[in-house]
């Protein structure tokens, strides 16, 4: 750590893995797959989060109801589109629940999650695309569909192994080659089963979530998110919708990208703020061995719950728009009424023109003070031996009512994790809360 309060950490083999500059408020996270993910909280309380090859988003907070809801604008490739998050305290922790931006008719959901008259095929037109090619090993699309549920399964897998390949691409690590010389698929049947009845599963809780928003009644977050699914004391599958690096049980740090399956079988005991999954599938390499025990942080899990959640209503968006085309069903008129805009979408803050520059400049920000944090911990006493380990330092307790997030970070150091609640911001220091409201500290528990 350097005297400023800005630190590198390292990997075993010398690698960077995460550099803090306190002075920027930034912190940058060196992944397994080679991927770099950029985080900084913004003088007006917002989140700005980018990641090279992947979507970035500004994230603003704002209020409905008397809770806490931010606003994601999403940017990738000139395209610009919303997402929305509630509030929600659990374990201690502060989760952001994926709240839909649009909820169908009950006769969709309806038509979505009940068998079809008779199976279907479908043609996906993917034959010719790279990264279907690439990836061939890996997944395979169903010959048909009995339901909704397993052509949103094909749709989901998809979706994320576009968005690895994409990102591959983008950083020069993809070759061309198909990724298998033969055999069946790593995504077996019995693993993709296991993702359809997860799909049905989150089909039946938004048509409920629908239902309460067409009565004016507020969604209970600790329903629509993993606060349920730890409770049942059933499995869960969640299909990994970004990069995001794991350990397992050996201590051995490992990675998981878009489109691996992990399920929870157990649910943590409950003080635990992590869980441990078992992976289902994994594309080698790098990543997690498949039916390996890793342990995933509750605030992970929920963003990956957040991702399957947001790619079946994009899913589901799609559905609609070709029902009755393609060998796709038709669907009674009852599952064609326009989907509805909830409340707290209408209101949400609008976007900021500035967004999507301020996005690309902070991934050169973040060269800068990967330079200048790297260079002060170099000239610190001991020189490169001075470089801190992949763990959490120890965090002096100096913190002040009225500071800063720059100040508390310049005193504190990195946070161990940080809860966006709108105009409420929690940093997460190994047991300690430091609690800011509109961008100073209210509060430290």
């Amino acid at each position: 750590m350097t005297g400023g309060g800005s630190a590198v950490r390292t990997r075993p083999n010398g690698r960077v893995s995460d550099v803090h500059d306190a002075r920027r408020g930034m912190d940058v996270h060196h992944g397994l797959n080679g991927n770099r993910r950029v985080e900084m909280q913004r003088h007006d309380g917002g989140r700005m989060v980018s990641e090279h090859g992947r979507r970035g988003y500004v994230e603003r907070g704002y209020n409905y109801h008397g809770h806490d809801f931010g606003r994601r604008a999403y940017f990738y490739h000139g395209h610009e589109y919303n997402r929305y998050y509630r509030g929600y305290g659990y374990r201690g922790l502060s989760l952001s629940i994926y709240a839909p931006g649009f909820y169908f008719a009950p006769g969709f959901y309806g038509w979505a999650y009940n068998p079809w008259a008779a199976p279907i095929s479908f043609g996906w037109g993917w034959g010719g695309s790279p990264w279907f090619g690439y990836y061939g090993g890996y997944f395979a699309p169903y010959p048909v569909y009995p339901s909704a549920a397993f052509w949103l399964t094909d749709y989901i897998i998809s979706q994320d192994l576009q968005a690895a390949y994409a990102a591959h691409q983008e950083a020069g690590e993809v070759d061309g080659a198909p990724s298998s010389a033969g055999g069946p698929p790593v995504l077996t049947p019995d693993v993709k089963q296991m993702v359809a009845d997860e799909v049905k599963n989150q089909l039946a809780l938004e048509n409920s979530e629908a239902a309460q928003n067409a009565q004016q009644k507020d969604v209970d977050p600790g329903s629509s998110g993993i606060a349920r699914m730890l409770a049942d004391g059933r499995p869960h599958t969640f299909v990994t919708g970004a990069a995001l690096d794991l350990v397992d049980t050996n201590g051995q740090e490992c990675a998981v990208s878009d489109g691996d399956v992990l399920q929870l079988q157990t649910s943590p005991p409950s003080d635990a703020t992590a869980a441990n999954l078992v992976v289902m599938a994994s594309k080698g390499g790098n990543e997690c061995q498949k039916s390996s025990t890793v342990t995933v942080q509750l605030t992970d899990l929920q963003e990956m719950q957040n991702s399957m959640r947001e790619t079946i209503d994009q899913g589901l968006q799609d559905l609609q728009a070709k029902q009755g085309k393609g060998g796709l069903p038709p669907a009674p008129p009852s599952a064609l009424v326009k989907p509805t805009e909830p409340e707290y979408a209408q209101i949400a803050p609008p976007a900021d023109p500035q967004d999507a520059a301020d996005l690309q400049q902070q991934s050169q920000q973040a060269d800068q003070a990967e330079k200048d944090v790297t260079a002060e911990d170099s000239g610190a006493p001991g020189g490169a031996a001075a470089v801190a380990p992949a763990t959490a330092p120890a965090a002096p307790a100096s913190v002040e009512l009225g500071q800063s997030f720059d100040q508390v970070k310049a005193a504190m150091g990195a946070p161990t994790s940080v809860a966006n609640l709108g105009a409420k911001v929690i940093y997460n220091y190994n047991g300690m809360k430091v609690i800011f409201k509109d961008g100073k500290v209210t509060d430290v528990q």
